[in-house]
Parts: structure tokens; C-alpha cells; sequence
């Protein structure tokens, strides 16, 4: 948790790359990266490399990521261009330039974490038959975008959100309307000043990348909305038929957001106030009020849909600019940096997915390493006359069972949860699960909390998932009104992002509840898709270590290091 330069320099990756055999120098992440370059440079029919970066949140494994990008980009790094250098911009310095973008609207604050991943990566190194750097692609899992409209206590929103408001010329905050020292629900533990704050640095980066100066201000327009959208506050009117009433200062706040949106007052308010009911025969509509409560929840997923929207769209540009037709690389070298086990105080759908995720790669560590190391190990104590006895290593797979399988699990029981044309009650559901997956080890329950939840015992440890609203969070609901209001905006980046022939499609699907996919179901689909990539690679893995829960320099707590169950720190455990 201090800069170590020396550790990283350019000067220690020419060491590691020109050393005869890197493996005989001190252990090293660079040794890791060079090996995997040796492999694909030594095989006459290139296989392609993975290295998985592992660890609880707060490890390292972005600053790992981020160094091993360097390396590549170094070491891969094409002399001679056949367009010319000065024509074309090298593809190692765009590379590179996507992990301030990723980082600053993908990672955010949290209790375990300063510059926590709160979505999964896979970045895949093109390499030609050169063995230079010729292209790459990004491929992304499950934002956690419910952090836009809500912050635990102690966390922070994403970084994004606090560079604009810090960063921003005087001229730029009149443009966006964040005035100095204005205060944002949404914009929590603002007082705090972290490295990631630094605005410049991702304004030049999404420069380098092809996203110009209007562009971007199109951008920080739409964020400096959604704060604002933030500000909103309704309260309950005195008769039901009537809309919810907004409070004071909320109209300022209304007109503020509709206008950096591009979508009239009187709209943006209908879509949040107003419920519009298809029925009959005839398919007569109806409007009905929302309840203060319905009206606070619309507000929300309005601020996550565009949010979500915005980073799909900031990876798509990012690939755009960093990849090359298919045919001008042979080989690729993969680095996976996927969220850390989590366990707080509160766990809900996205810990359930981000461990899920955990459990997925520790069985992949278990197979192609522990698995793979014992039998050759076996065979030639065996030649040599050497008694030798398996280690026992802990085997994840009724976890996983508990978690994914056919045809009872968590995940289907919520998918058909979700089918069920009715409101989820959280203490059948919890009790669904006891009497449907009983059988399993890995199951148990909190009988000392109130509220409805189960506990899942994964290799890391126990983890308690509160069942509140984690049907709701996989159904992922977006109403046709918000959609409607979104397509109808007059901001060009909007536009983009919601166009309308895309979105008709999309409502004629969801008018089939059983056709929804749920979250669970695209984040399982999309996993099992980056399983199949991993395991046609040669795999390589390097476990990020937390030396305390603190995130202290010069701290090393050995009891915490070697404990299976991550710590909490100390905000955490009096929050629990």
C-alpha cells in the first residue's frame, strides 16, 4: 500500500526479458508474463496464454493487471510500422490508455478497497506472427451499477463522479452546472481525496482512444444529470389518485436534470410518477400514480440504465480503437482480472455473483494446477522408489452445485421466482430454498436475523446473502416509460445509447415475462463463455496477497494473511 517503483521500472522488465532463465531471478509478476511470452514465441502452432489474476478485494490484482499490461506493451512493443510510425498511433500506448477510462467508471471505494473493480475483465493481447503487439480486445462482466443510486455507508460512488466535480474548470462546472461545494446525495465521502480523483488523466486517455473534446463534455453533461437526478425527493400526496408531490427543492433539481438530459420536465416527471397499465381485450390503457416508493425506485433505475449504457458503450468505443481484423494476429495472451471474494455486513444478488465468480476460478485452479502438478509428481516419486501420498486440496465442486446446478439451485430457484407472475415474498422464498436444496453442506441460515437470508460456504468462507429485494435486483425491471422517455431525449450521446428500433424489439420481448433473461442467467451464460476461453489456453496464475485488512503500509498481519475467511476491517465489524 506504498509505490514501490523500483519494483515495476522498465529497467526490471528488460531484466526479466532478456534474462536467460527468468524462473532462476527473484519471483516476479514479470516472470509470470515472460514465460508466457517465451510460450507463445516457442510453439510452431502458437497456444495461446491466460494468466489469471486472483486475490480478495484489496489485494492488488488491478495494480497487477495494470504493471503486466506494461510489460507486454514493452517487451511486444512492434519497432516498424508498414503504415510508418508517425502515421499510425501504437496500439501499446491506446492498450494502455483503456485502464484509466475502465478504472474511473468502473471502480469506486469501498470498505475493503480505495480503487475497488466493481465489474470483471478480460483483455485479451493480439499478438502477430512476429510476436508484436498488433491489437486487443476488452471483454467485460456484471457492472455493479446499483452503486450509481446507492453507496454503503463509508463507500464511495464511481470515481468518475468525483473527478468531474473536483476536476472541472470554472467554465465547465457553468457548462454541466456543478456548482463549487454542491451537495449530491449520490456523491457520498466526498471530503475524501484518493489518487484515482485525478480527472486530466482520463480526459487525455479517452482523448488518445478517439473520443474528442465534445464527446467527452457530452459525457460529464449527462453524469453532472444524473446527480442531480439524484437530488429528487417525492412525498406522499394526500390522496392516492394524485401523483406523488415533489419536495421543495426537488423542482430545481427536476428542471436541472431534464435539462442536461435534453427531455422536458414534464415528461421526465410522468415517467417517474406515472404508471402506464396495458389491459383487456382491447388493450385499453390506463395511468396510475406510483407510490412514493415506486416513484424513488424509477428514479434509480433511470440513473442505472443510462450509467450501464454509458460503460457498454465506452467499451465498445475502447475495442473499436484497440482492435484490428482477425487476420492480423495468430496468438493472444489473456489477462483476466475479475472482482475479489467479498463478504460485508449486507450481501445481496451482486456478492452472490461476484463469489459465484470466485468459486468458478478457484475450480479452475484446482483442475489445472493442484490436479495437473499431483500426477506427474506422483509418477516420478513412484520411479525413484519415494513413498508419496496425495495432499488434500478442498474440492469446491458442491458449492458450485449449491450455486449453478441442474435442475435445483439458487440461481434456477430465482429464475423461477421471477417467472412467477407475483410479488416475491422473501420468507416463502427463503423457506423455497431450505426445503429444495436441504440436502446440500454448503447451505445453512442466520437463525439469529430477522430478516430473510441463507448462507453459502464457499472456499473463502461463509458468506450471509440477505434475500431482500434480490429477486426484484434479478429481474432487473425497466419500465417501458423510462425507455420511452430515453428514446425520446434530445442529447445525441442519449440518442446512441437508446436508440429506437433497437428498444422496440426489447419491449416486445419483455411482454413475455418467461422470456426475460434474468441477471443471473446472462451473468452464468457469459462466465461459462470466458470458462471455455480459459480453458483452451495454457493457464498461468498469481494470487494477490493482502498483508491487512486496513490497507496499511508497512503492515503485515500473518494471522490474516493465511485465514481462509477474509477480515473485516474495523468500520465493518462494528457496522455488523
Amino acid at each position: 500500500f506504498q509505490p514501490i517503483s523500483c519494483l515495476y521500472s522498465p529497467e526490471l522488465m528488460r531484466e526479466y526479458h532478456v534474462a536467460v532463465r527468468p524462473q532462476d531471478l527473484k519471483p516476479h509478476i514479470f516472470a509470470v508474463a515472460e514465460e508466457t511470452y517465451r510460450n507463445v514465441q516457442s510453439q510452431i502452432d502458437p497456444i495461446n496464454q491466460s494468466i489469471i489474476v486472483s486475490g480478495e478485494s484489496g489485494a492488488g490484482k488491478t495494480w497487477t493487471s495494470r504493471c503486466l499490461m506494461k510489460f507486454y506493451a514493452s517487451v511486444a512493443a512492434s519497432v516498424t510500422s508498414p503504415k510508418g510510425n508517425e502515421a499510425v498511433e501504437r496500439i501499446e500506448k491506446r492498450v494502455l490508455d483503456s485502464n484509466p477510462i475502465m478504472e474511473a467508471f468502473g471502480n469506486a471505494c469501498t470498505l475493503r478497497n480505495n480503487n475497488s473493480s466493481r465489474f470483471g475483465k478480460y483483455i485479451q493481447l493480439h499478438l502477430d506472427r512476429f510476436h508484436h503487439l498488433s491489437s486487443a480486445s476488452i471483454q467485460t462482466f456484471l457492472l455493479e451499477k446499483t452503486r450509481v443510486a446507492y453507496q454503503a455507508p463509508n463507500e464511495r460512488n464511481f470515481h468518475i463522479f468525483y473527478q468531474i466535480t473536483k476536476g472541472a474548470t470554472a467554465e465547465e462546472r457553468l457548462a454541466w452546472n456543478l456548482p463549487e461545494g454542491a451537495d449530491y446525495r449520490w456523491l457520498p465521502n466526498s471530503e475524501r481525496n484518493l489518487e484515482e480523483d485525478c480527472f486530466e488523466v482520463t480526459r487525455d486517455a479517452m482523448f488518445h482512444l478517439g473520443i474528442d473534446h465534445s464527446t467527452q463534455n457530452n459525457i460529464f453533461k449527462v453524469l453532472s444529470g444524473l446527480l442531480h437526478l439524484g437530488n429528487i425527493q417525492f412525498s406522499n400526496p394526500g390522496d392516492e389518485s394524485l401523483p406523488c408531490e415533489l419536495e421543495d427543492k426537488a423542482k430545481d433539481f427536476v428542471k436541472t436534470a431534464g435539462d442536461l438530459l435534453k427531455i422536458p420536465v414534464e415528461e421526465l416527471l410522468e415517467s417517474l410518477r406515472i404508471r402506464t397499465i396495458t389491459a383487456g381485450k382491447q388493450q385499453q390503457v390506463f395511468k396510475k400514480p406510483c407510490s412514493r416508493t415506486e416513484c424513488d425506485t424509477r428514479r434509480d433505475c433511470l440513473a442505472k440504465v443510462i450509467y450501464a449504457k454509458l460503460f457498454e458503450w465506452l467499451v465498445l468505443v475502447i475495442n473499436e480503437s484497440i482492435y484490428t481484423d482477425a487476420s492480423l494476429w495468430t496468438s493472444f495472451i489473456g489477462l483476466l482480472d475479475v472482482y475479489g471474494f467479498e463478504a460485508f455486513p449486507e450481501n445481496n444478488l451482486e456478492q452472490l455473483c461476484i463469489n459465484y465468480a470466485n468459486e468458478k476460478l478457484q475450480q479452475h485452479f484446482v483442475a489445472h494446477y493442484l490436479k495437473a502438478q499431483q500426477i506427474p509428481t506422483e509418477l516420478k516419486y513412484a520411479s525413484e522408489g519415494l513413498q508419496w501420498s496425495f495432499i488434500n486440496y478442498q474440492d469446491n465442486q458442491s458449492c458450485l452445485d449449491l450455486i449453478e446446478g441442474n435442475p435445483l439451485s439458487i440461481f434456477s430457484l430465482l429464475n423461477e421466482e421471477c417467472r412467477l407472475n407475483r410479488s416475491s415474498n422473501p420468507d416463502l422464498f427463503q423457506t423455497r430454498i431450505e426445503k429444495a436444496l436441504s440436502d446440500n453442506q454448503c447451505l445453512s441460515r442466520d437463525k439469529f436475523s430477522k430478516k430473510p437470508n441463507f448462507i453459502i460456504s464457499h472456499y473463502a468462507g461463509k458468506v450471509c446473502y440477505q434475500l431482500a429485494a434480490m429477486v426484484e435486483k434479478n429481474k432487473d425491471p425497466i419500465p417501458p416509460e423510462l425507455v420511452h422517455v430515453l428514446q425520446n431525449s434530445k442529447d445525441d450521446l442519449l440518442q446512441k445509447l437508446f436508440p429506437i428500433a433497437e428498444n422496440h424489439q426489447n419491449n416486445t420481448k419483455t411482454q413475455n415475462r418467461a422470456a426475460v433473461v434474468t441477471v443471473v442467467s446472462k451473468f452464468k451464460s457469459s462466465l461459462e463463455n470466458l470458462m471455455q476461453i480459459l480453458n483452451s489456453t495454457k493457464p498461468h496464475y498469481i494470487r494477490c496477497i493482502k498483508p491487512n485488512a486496513d490497507c496499511k503500509a508497512m503492515t503485515f498481519r500473518k494471522e490474516e494473511v493465511i485465514s481462509p475467511k477474509p477480515f473485516f476491517t474495523k468500520s465493518e465489524t462494528s457496522q455488523k
